[in-house]
């Protein structure tokens, strides 16, 4: 019903629960807004972008991520203007003026996609985007409704219940929908419940009568269901609980920051508190200073230093404390950011770095796509040259690579004398899961999977 009402992760469980019964299964979302994504394979060659919720999704469907499971992303360059990846390649910009003519062409390849998804798969399960009751832009629709009445897609309404008024929100959306697009609605799913679900059942019971539709399940909230993230609203929300006797990791909480999913392993180590900061104050009370990704980097190194984080960062590193740059973070450790080609704005423009690193980073039209074995992958325009370790100063343009154990034990070692005791991997196979486990155990997924026959 809302923005991080938690549709990614419902999907994400469904997906491992269908796949669990021998069911070839396929995640889908005609679109994403979001910063954080992967890089996957292309059919001709080569590699393209798509949303990280739908890689993972992938996963749990056990089922090889492509580009037809998230035909469109969105990366916002701004407040009004977003860069458009379809079919996992750069297309252009779609601004707030031009949102409805624009989207029409982007319809016509996510109604392909997902319906070439629907012939090589015995069941895709399709995730919508914020609200199907944004009755503001139902017209150029193609995410919500509009790809249920393209496809005859049942549809399923998912509402966080931990926000409150969730009766009012589930009643009002479907009441805010046309008729044929409420004859597709089936039913509501209620997610992050806290307490006695004997105390839902009056209200469940009269959603029911006046709508005729059921609720398939209750879904509990738990607090290990921390999966990559699609977007960062919640960010706040994604520290560990306190313990004694940790280090700090703050990461700096960029205006555009993009696949902060880079320090999600960092997060499974009991060892270290992983925080989002944007105080100077912050970075002197950390252990390690990461500097992550971002879609605008010039922009976001300006910023850093109108709040005086460019300063907190190089005191950290002048007393020998480690800094990590990621992609974005690893060039403005460098000493130059030249745009010649305007990527990033005016063609031609340069900005300084915060000089840590002997690094200059120079931004092309064709944007870089690679894959890292164990683990890891490249999404960027700028070409970075030099030295990327300075003492205890590190930089990579390389996405995830904390990922694979071996190489974020090292790391951790060298930089913090912290030795690494989880595995990365199996704790994401392990939340997978669960959330499989939690979906069998409280929603009749029976019932949904008849809804598909």
């Amino acid at each position: 019903m809302t923005s991080d009402a938690g549709k990614s992760v419902v999907t994400t469980a469904l997906c491992r629960a269908f796949a669990r019964r021998g069911i070839a299964v396929a995640p889908y979302k005609a679109q994403n807004m979001s910063n954080n994504s992967m890089v996957v394979p292309l059919d001709g060659g080569g590699y393209g972008e798509i949303g990280r919720a739908q890689w993972v999704q992938a996963l749990a469907a056990r089922a090889t991520p492509e580009v037809a499971m998230n035909p469109v992303l969105l990366k916002p360059g701004s407040d009004r203007r977003s860069h458009v990846v379809r079919m996992g390649l750069p297309d252009g910009e779609v601004s707030s003026r031009n949102w409805h003519d624009g989207r029409a062409r982007l319809a016509e390849t996510a109604f392909a996609a997902f319906d070439d998804l629907r012939s090589r798969f015995e069941l895709v399960v399709a995730e919508g985007a914020g609200s199907p009751a944004e009755i503001n832009l139902r017209a150029s629709d193609y995410v919500n409704m509009g790809l249920a009445r393209h496809g005859d897609v049942p549809t399923i309404v998912v509402g966080d219940i931990d926000r409150g008024g969730w009766f009012a929100s589930a009643l009002g959306t479907l009441m805010l929908l046309d008729d044929e697009d409420r004859a597709l609605v089936k039913g509501f799913v209620v997610n992050k419940f806290r307490g006695d679900v004997e105390l839902l059942r009056p209200g469940l019971a009269e959603l029911e009568a006046r709508t005729g539709r059921p609720t398939y399940g209750v879904l509990p909230w738990h607090p290990d269901l921390w999966l990559d993230s699609e977007d960062a609203l919640d960010l706040d929300g994604r520290r560990a609980a306190d313990r004694p006797d940790v280090r700090t990791v703050a990461v700096v909480r960029l205006p555009r920051i993009s696949n902060f999913t880079d320090v999600d392993a960092l997060g499974l180590e009991p060892g270290l508190d992983v925080v989002f900061v944007s105080d100077p104050r912050r970075l002197a009370e950390a252990d390690l200073v990461v500097l992550p990704g971002t879609r605008a980097t010039r922009a976001d190194l300006a910023w850093l230093r109108e709040r005086g984080l460019d300063r907190a960062i190089l005191a950290h590193a002048a007393a020998g404390r480690p800094v990590l740059g990621i992609c974005g973070g690893c060039q403005m450790l460098g000493q130059v950011i030249r745009d010649p080609h305007g990527v990033e704005g005016a063609p031609g423009a340069e900005a300084a770095g915060l000089g840590l690193l002997e690094l200059e980073t120079v931004f092309a039209a064709e944007k870089v796509l690679r894959v890292h074995e164990p683990a890891g992958y490249e999404i960027h325009h700028g070409r970075t040259a030099g030295a990327s370790r300075s003492g205890s100063v590190v930089g990579t343009m390389v996405h995830g690579s904390l990922e694979d154990d071996g190489t974020r034990s090292t790391y951790l070692r060298e930089a913090l004398g912290v030795d690494s005791s989880v595995s990365f991997p199996k704790a994401r196979e392990r939340r997978l899961e669960l959330l499989a486990d939690l979906v069998e155990e409280h929603l009749d997924v029976d019932a949904l999977l008849e809804l598909t026959r």
